[in-house]
């Protein structure tokens, strides 16, 4: 069982930025990808981005080019850094490990709050 850890979030302005983090415990860090996702408000949880154990990444189209995610296995810790900030991006955001949550084997951290005000 992994255990996540999700801190960073705030509020924040359109437009600017924020850097969130996420600690995990347990050993399939490593070798597996990790994803971080969003709930928006009445919103279903959705996978943003996502990079693999050896450092590809895809992202959702709705933040292609201001989302960065990046991870440093030595300190088993996944980031995602998020710029140019829209209203739309406001939510609590969850890191976890995609195949886990596709087979509905993990459970949820805390998340972070991320609040963009326009």
């Amino acid at each position: 069982q992994v255990q996540l850890v999700e801190s960073g979030g705030g509020l924040v302005q359109a437009g600017g930025s924020l850097r969130l983090s996420c600690a995990a415990s347990g050993s399939i860090f490593n070798s597996n990808a990790m994803g971080w996702y969003r709930q928006a408000p009445g919103k279903q949880r959705e996978l943003v981005a996502r990079i693999t154990s050896g450092g590809s990444t895809n992202y959702a189209d709705s933040v292609k080019g201001r989302f960065t995610i990046s991870r440093d296995n030595a300190q088993n810790t996944v980031y995602l850094q998020m710029n140019s900030l829209k209203p739309e991006d406001t939510g609590v955001y969850y890191c976890n490990v995609p195949v886990l949550v596709f087979t509905r084997s993990t459970s949820w951290g805390q998340g972070t709050q991320v609040t963009v005000s326009s």
